[in-house]
């Protein structure tokens, strides 16, 4: 609970806590640090004082978030309601969210069955209803042997309570028995809310594998018994999708009247559905493409309002759908307006507009041109040159305007030879049966060549446009993997990519909607704004704004939400990764500085506690020179024990950033000598001149970064030999060497140098390792740098580069 408060804490949101029990437990109470808590209740009660929640309190002050701990816990007569949980009712009656705890052994429905495992009953419960009545309910699983351990290592119950503990209630059987209750009453409640779901979204049967249904909608009147058809074989099924389809032409103008489509669209969402707009020609294609990028299994269709001679040529749409569906089932639904006759067809073509109109003119007018050409050389060309001849003209019209103009240049060529060049002229008649078989193996050609040249258009265009499609997906694809994209990037590419007006990320928590990243010019705020929608994951969603989008383009839309997918993935695995790499860091330091501190720590403290005791015991008779040495030693280990916890306050103030540096105009021969001053004559050589240009820094900071280089290298240095302080101005700095002639530190080391608690093989345990952190940090926090060099001949030398006065630091 409190690490849910820290988390939505650093997110912004305005958290309290209202009430938490420590139970005198340091790690609890450390990480209450750095949360608002609201000020107890004080009750009395038979003599003594206790805190309970003060809800009031909570509810003037009006967070966001309150944490209230132990839900099942039972109030101090005269606190208002006999039982926290009712106190949190108030609160959330009032606007507030709660964060709370309970343990799984005082819900009301396990008390007999924890009575039965543990031996002991719990008179503090909690109704199981407060409980499922939660948003959300977290589990916090522990195996019993990990918690057993907890429990011996002090981190539970003091310390004369741990035995009986162990081997009373908290033995390994009775920790299993209540863990299996947690999971199972847990896994009923996900179960009941799977069954509620079904209840809301009237699904009756046991939840099967996932089956989707696509409903075909036209706009018309027959639509509304289709979608009520489809909505019911959805129910048969536990956790159908329905989705209606209306298809429109690739002009983007409807079918159908906007008012009835409006109609049909809020009909298919009362009933649980999606609706959905893709633009195609070709209506069957463009349902069956809808339903494959859907991952469909069932596609409703309506049967024909064709009458059957019309069906003789030209196939209803639920038998074009049924032709291209593959392994999808088609349900043809009888209707009212079955069979009493249909509007306007389209037909679908791989040409433009232009090519198809230039084909219809020359299909028209090329056999007549023909035939004024080839007329004065009547009698001087043979059949065969004339048959050729309108042949050519009509692949010409093939590859012009397509299949039917072609085929109506090779009827209308056929007509004109046999009036004009066959005899008997005049006549649509034939005398010859070879000019007729000639005539007709002309026409059969004509249709062959303009088939072939309509196909070979239709793979051209099928072919450049998965090209686009593959080379748009593998730049997707290549920038998410390599971390390049973010989600902004991705969005603007997916705007780019289709021309639509505006595309936007949107995120649903807590039944509202946010924007994630969005691209182009006033992009959809909810899905309910946008013309398009993809999901994403359960709690997020492109929404697209602009142009409606052909079916066959569904598969790149998916697509493209897939990346966005895995690019959210990579980017909450990489934060994910820095806190846990922030974590460990953390642990790592808290490990050292408790191993550090276990020594280096009590080794002052034991001095001052024996030098206090051998002044204080007045059994003990002592000489002024005695008294002396003690008072001596007191006041070195005190000293000792001063300045590790500087270090220590200074390491924590860089690490939560509160150090806030006052940068100032100063002379090093003001800092040095204060930072060198306490050591015994002849340990340091000081060479820091007056006439040094000035430097811009903190005073006070800069001092603690020299004292702590210095210390570190008096330490080190082999005794006689002094440490030399130098200083030095070059054109925009001053640098401040701390020389000394120990024993070096490794160039492979050298990294290692300022890490905390870093000592790097020295045991003489005069120090926690911080004195070079220290330093490092706060040369930083004053715009200076501390870098670290073998000094010729052996040893160490610091550099501490200052900027100078008048400088940018």
């Amino acid at each position: 609970m409190l690490d849910e408060a820290h988390r939505r804490l650093a997110r912004g949101t305005d958290v309290v806590v209202g009430l938490v029990e420590t139970h005198g437990r340091a790690g609890t109470a450390a990480e209450v640090e750095g949360l608002e808590v609201v000020p107890r209740r004080m009750l009395e009660h038979r003599g003594v004082t206790l805190g309970e929640l003060d809800v009031a309190a909570v509810v003037t002050r009006a967070p966001q978030v309150v944490l209230v701990d132990e839900l099942a816990h039972t109030n101090v007569p005269g606190a208002g309601h006999p039982k926290r949980w009712q106190d949190v009712h108030d609160l959330l009656d009032a606007g507030i969210d709660v964060i709370t705890t309970v343990n799984v052994q005082h819900l009301e429905s396990l008390n007999d069955d924890v009575a039965a495992i543990t031996g002991v009953r719990q008179r503090e419960t909690v109704p199981d209803q407060v409980v499922r009545d939660a948003d959300q309910i977290q589990l916090v699983d522990l195996p019993p042997q990990a918690l057993r351990r907890r429990l011996a290592h002090g981190n539970v119950y003091r310390a004369e309570q741990i035995d009986a503990s162990l081997s009373s209630y908290f033995r390994v059987g009775n920790l299993t028995a209540l863990r299996e209750l947690a999971l199972l009453w847990l896994a009923d409640r996900v179960d009941a809310a799977l069954a509620t779901y079904r209840q809301d979204h009237r699904i009756e049967q046991p939840w099967p594998a996932r089956e989707r249904i696509v409903v075909a909608v036209t706009g018309g009147e027959e639509a509304v018994t289709l979608i009520r058809r489809a909505a019911r074989i959805a129910q048969r099924g536990a956790g159908s999708e329905l989705l209606a389809v209306h298809v429109l032409a690739t002009d983007g103008l409807p079918s159908a009247p906007p008012a009835a489509i409006a109609e049909q669209r809020r009909l298919v969402e009362s009933l649980g559905g999606t609706f959905h707009t893709v633009v195609g020609e070709d209506v069957a294609s463009a349902v069956v493409d809808f339903a494959r990028g859907e991952n469909a299994t069932l596609i409703v269709v309506g049967v024909s309002t064709r009458s059957r001679w019309r069906e003789v040529f030209i196939d209803s749409t639920g038998t074009q759908i049924a032709r291209v569906a593959g392994a999808i089932d088609v349900h043809l639904v009888t209707h009212e307006r079955a069979r009493a006759g249909r509007v306007r067809g389209r037909r679908p073509s791989a040409l433009s507009p232009v090519r198809r109109t230039v084909g219809w003119v020359l299909a028209v007018a090329g056999p007549v041109l023909l035939v004024a050409l080839l007329a004065p050389l009547r009698g001087r060309l043979l059949l065969s040159t004339d048959l050729m001849a309108f042949l050519a003209l009509a692949v010409a019209v093939a590859l012009v305007g397509g299949l039917w103009p072609a085929v109506v240049s090779a009827v209308l060529g056929f007509v004109l030879l046999n009036w004009f060049f066959i005899e008997p002229r005049g006549r649509l008649t034939i005398d010859q049966p070879e000019n007729a078989l000639a005539l007709v193996v002309f026409v059969l050609v004509a249709a062959g060549v303009a088939s072939v040249v309509d196909l070979a258009a239709r793979r051209t265009g099928e072919a450049f446009r998965a090209r686009a499609e593959a080379s748009a997906l593998a730049a997707v694809s290549r920038s998410v993997l390599a971390g390049d994209d973010t989600a902004d990037a991705l969005v603007a590419r997916l705007r780019e990519t289709f021309t639509l007006e505006a595309v936007a990320l949107l995120e649903e928590r807590d039944g509202r909607w946010s924007t994630l990243a969005s691209a182009g010019t006033d992009p959809p705020e909810a899905p309910a704004g946008a013309g398009t929608v993809l999901t994403v994951d359960e709690h997020r969603v492109l929404a697209l704004a602009g142009r409606a989008l052909p079916a066959s383009d569904r598969r790149v839309l998916d697509a493209f939400a897939s990346q966005v997918g895995i690019l959210l993935e990579h980017e909450r695995l990489r934060a994910q990764a820095e806190q846990a790499r922030v974590l460990e860091q953390a642990d790592a330091t808290r490990t050292a500085l408790l191993a550090a501190v276990s020594h280096d720590l009590r080794t002052p403290l034991a001095t001052i506690r024996a030098s206090v005791d051998g002044l204080t015991n007045v059994d003990l008779e002592l000489d002024e020179a005695d008294r002396a040495t003690l008072v001596e030693t007191l006041g070195d280990a005190t000293a000792r024990l001063e300045r590790l916890i500087d270090n220590l306050l200074d390491l924590s103030r860089l690490q939560t950033g509160s150090v806030r540096p006052v940068l100032r105009p100063t002379s090093l021969d003001e800092i040095v000598p204060l930072a060198v001053d306490g050591y015994a004559p002849g340990a340091v050589t000081l060479d820091v001149r007056e006439s040094l240009p000035l430097v811009l820094t903190d005073p006070g900071l800069l001092e603690r970064v020299v004292a702590n280089l210095v210390q570190n290298a008096v330490r080190h240095s082999p005794a006689g030999e002094p440490v030399t302080v130098t200083a030095a101005a070059l054109s925009d700095r001053i640098v401040l060497r701390v020389v000394d002639a120990g024993p070096g530190v490794p160039d492979d080391l050298k990294d290692h140098l300022f890490e905390p608690f870093q000592r790097l093989g020295d045991t003489s345990g005069t120090g926690l390792g911080l004195g070079l952190a220290v330093a490092s940090g706060l040369a930083s926090a004053v715009g200076a740098e501390v870098v670290a060099e073998d000094t010729p001949g052996g040893g160490l030398t610091m550099l501490v580069t200052v900027p100078r006065a008048g400088r940018t630091p």
